[in-house]
This record gives structure tokens, C-alpha cells and sequence, in this order.
């Protein structure tokens, strides 16, 4: 028997879903109320990186189980790592092309 051919039990199965996505709910609460808080560090920088880091659980949640990518093949994760790889590649082209203009050009 296949993995497409295994029963789901669905009782298990939304229940699941449900906790994800109250996860999801108290994460986002979470980066609300970092970004509202005064005692989180010291400064701007701390700040953001605690929102970034609850951002990423929340974007893993998000991904791996309401979108099913802890569950695919090897060829999804293959086509998913060029994209990272290209979107890393074309961000990284367009920073350092940032001071590279024309001759006889203006910087504004």
C-alpha cells in the first residue's frame, strides 16, 4: 500500500488542523504584541529580530502542515530548492548591482 492509498483518519486530521492554526493565531498575536512592547531589549534591532523569529515558526507552521510540505516527495523539495536558490540568486544581483550606473547617468 502506497502513501496516497493509506486511510486518514479524519477525526485526527482536523484536529491537528485545528491546533496548527491556533498556533498560528497565538503566534501572530505574538509578533502584535512584540511589536507594541516596550520591555523586549534594548533597542529597534532586538525587536525586529524577535518578530523575524516568530515569523519563521509561524511561516514553518504554515507551510509544513496547512500546506501539506512535510508530507511531499522528493521532487517537490527538489523544484522548492531551485526556487530558494534562484530568488537568493536574483536578491543577491540586484544588491550588488545597486551602485553600478550607466555612464553619464545621475544619482538621486
Amino acid at each position: 500500500m502506497s502513501e496516497s492509498e493509506k486511510p486518514v483518519d479524519l477525526k485526527s486530521y482536523i484536529r491537528l488542523c485545528a491546533v496548527v492554526f491556533l498556533v498560528v493565531l497565538c503566534t501572530t498575536s505574538a509578533m502584535i504584541a512584540a511589536s507594541f512592547s516596550t520591555h523586549l531589549g534594548t533597542g529597534w534591532t532586538e525587536k525586529v529580530a524577535v518578530i523575524l523569529g516568530i515569523a519563521v515558526v509561524n511561516a514553518f507552521l504554515v507551510a509544513g502542515y496547512l500546506m501539506h510540505l512535510l508530507s511531499e516527495k522528493k521532487l517537490i523539495y527538489t523544484v522548492l530548492s531551485f526556487t530558494v536558490f534562484f530568488f537568493i540568486g536574483l536578491f543577491g544581483l540586484t544588491v550588488w548591482a545597486m551602485q553600478d550606473f550607466p555612464v553619464g547617468t545621475v544619482q538621486h
